[in-house]
């Protein structure tokens, strides 16, 4: 119930005996705006974008305690140093954040003399089994966490497409419906195959300015398939287009693959549309199949730990697309030595060839070419297994699964810098940790543990200790962070 009153709504709140227990003083937007001395759409933004504690919705007017103080500046230092030390669920060593969502609005903000319309995030995603075999169409785990991209966007009428990353030092920019055909070599060019994709599905007219910042430092959580899930929602949005959880994963998988010339398969962009909070991700990529497990009340409880290398990870790696055409040629010789009918190679997977096929001819491959094969079935049976364990809550179970993945990552499927492999080394015998693996391609970028909470402390000295004793050059860069599973973007 509420009434205008002086100029102050009144809202009550009453007991289940329809007694008033107590009331609270609001102001509307106008109200607000006068008080503070500024134009209303400002209100309303810091109102959308949760920056006023107190204010709710009621239908479709905001109210706001008339005691509500107003934001500080997100601009100033004074500002910075408040919502850094506001920042939750994260623990650092040797990084700090202001909040990404902060620095995308406020940096829009200066950028283009307004406010956003929206705010749009897609979260960044772990692969605990099952790396490095999507590509030839195997199975996978995943969870989302609750760090990621955000881009603060409004739109351009006139079919542009100008986008500013606080993480990149060059502003791009386009027409949506004149893409460059060849791409720059830049952080933007995610961007630009992402645009064609949409393009040739839905026509676009609403074109956008934006600005896109993330959380954690770059490397091995899939940014650059978060990056394109994220402009993908904020220009569908703006072109009143819906897509679909599937089209979102094609569109995006398709942008990499066919633009940038990654031949990365689709874990990384159903990780980030999929996934749900406090599920594991259990994904067949052949036919998409999927189901998302719910972690037992029973389960033992823990967190997730990123350990970061220090060692930023490049946008793209040729070393990762010679092990995707390595596992190809092992599909095709197996089956030319079966007798099995093939055709063009770039269609090939090892999922064409039955495990029992592998078995019995595996010794007639080239060693490079039998170790990639090696670690694809071996992870295939890891991940049925590793699903099975989280259904039961054997976490414990689950976790040793996860060492036995990394270790084939770096035996069997040759990757991890000498950073990465001994984060990995140290995890495996400290105390505490169920389980863990490097993330992405492997190259550069960070760890990451299912831990034990009991003993987070522990963990992160250890870690910490034993690593840059090994790569004292590293300290200031290395840096841990605690993240928990969490929901895949809204579309």
């Amino acid at each position: 119930m509420t009434n205008e009153t002086k100029g102050v709504i009144i809202k009550r709140q009453f007991s289940r005996k329809g007694t008033a227990v107590r009331s609270m003083n609001y102001f509307d937007v106008r109200q607000t705006a006068e008080k503070w001395g500024v134009p209303e759409r400002r209100v309303t933004a810091l109102c959308r974008n949760n920056r006023i504690i107190g204010a709710k919705k009621d239908g479709r007017t905001w109210l706001i305690p008339d005691d509500a103080e107003m934001p500080l500046d997100g601009r100033t230092k004074e500002a910075i140093e408040e919502k850094a030390d506001s920042v939750s669920n994260l623990t650092t060593v040797g990084y700090t954040s202001v909040g990404a969502r902060t620095r995308a609005f406020e940096a829009f903000i200066e950028t283009y003399g307004k406010e956003p319309q929206n705010v749009a995030f897609t979260p960044y995603r772990i692969c605990p089994i099952g790396a490095h075999t999507d590509h030839n169409l195997g199975k996978i785990t995943g969870f989302a966490i609750d760090k990621g991209i955000y881009i603060a966007y409004g739109p351009k009428r006139n079919g542009v497409i100008e986008i500013r990353s606080l993480q990149f030092p060059k502003r791009a920019q386009w027409h949506v419906l004149e893409v460059p055909f060849e791409k720059e070599n830049d952080w933007a060019d995610h961007l630009r195959g992402a645009t064609i994709a949409l393009n040739a599905r839905y026509p676009l007219r609403m074109g956008l300015c934006a600005v896109i910042d993330g959380e954690l430092p770059i490397g091995g959580l899939s940014s650059s398939a978060a990056t394109i899930i994220t402009y993908l929602s904020a220009l569908a949005s703006l072109n009143n287009i819906k897509l679909t959880p599937e089209e979102m994963i094609t569109i995006a998988k398709e942008a990499e693959n066919k633009y940038v010339g990654s031949s990365s398969g689709k874990l990384d962009q159903s990780c980030e549309v999929y996934c749900r909070k406090e599920q594991l991700l259990y994904l067949d990529t052949k036919d998409d199949s999927f189901e998302l497990i719910k972690t037992p009340g029973s389960m033992k409880p823990y967190e997730i730990v990123l350990f970061f290398s220090g060692l930023e990870k490049s946008l793209a790696s040729s070393e990762f697309n010679v092990r995707v055409d390595e596992c190809r040629c092992a599909a095709y010789a197996l089956m030319e030595i079966a007798g099995i009918e093939y055709g063009k190679l770039e269609d090939t997977n090892l999922r064409d060839v039955p495990y029992e096929v592998y078995l019995e001819y595996k010794d007639k491959l080239p060693k490079r070419w039998a170790k990639r094969a090696e670690h694809w079935y071996e992870e295939y049976h890891r991940v049925e297994a590793g699903a099975e364990a989280w259904k039961k809550g054997d976490i414990e179970t689950f976790g040793k699964l996860c060492f036995e993945s990394g270790r084939s990552s770096i035996n069997n499927w040759e990757t991890g810098s000498p950073e990465l492999i001994k984060l990995y080394e140290i995890m495996t015998h400290t105390k505490g940790i169920y389980g863990g693996r490097f993330c992405g391609s492997g190259f550069k970028g960070c760890c990451m543990a299912l831990i034990d909470p009991a003993y987070e402390k522990d963990i992160l000295d250890q870690v910490e200790c034993e690593y840059l004793e090994a790569y004292p050059n590293l300290k200031g860069k290395y840096s841990a962070h605690i993240c928990h599973t969490a929901d895949g973007v809204r579309l």
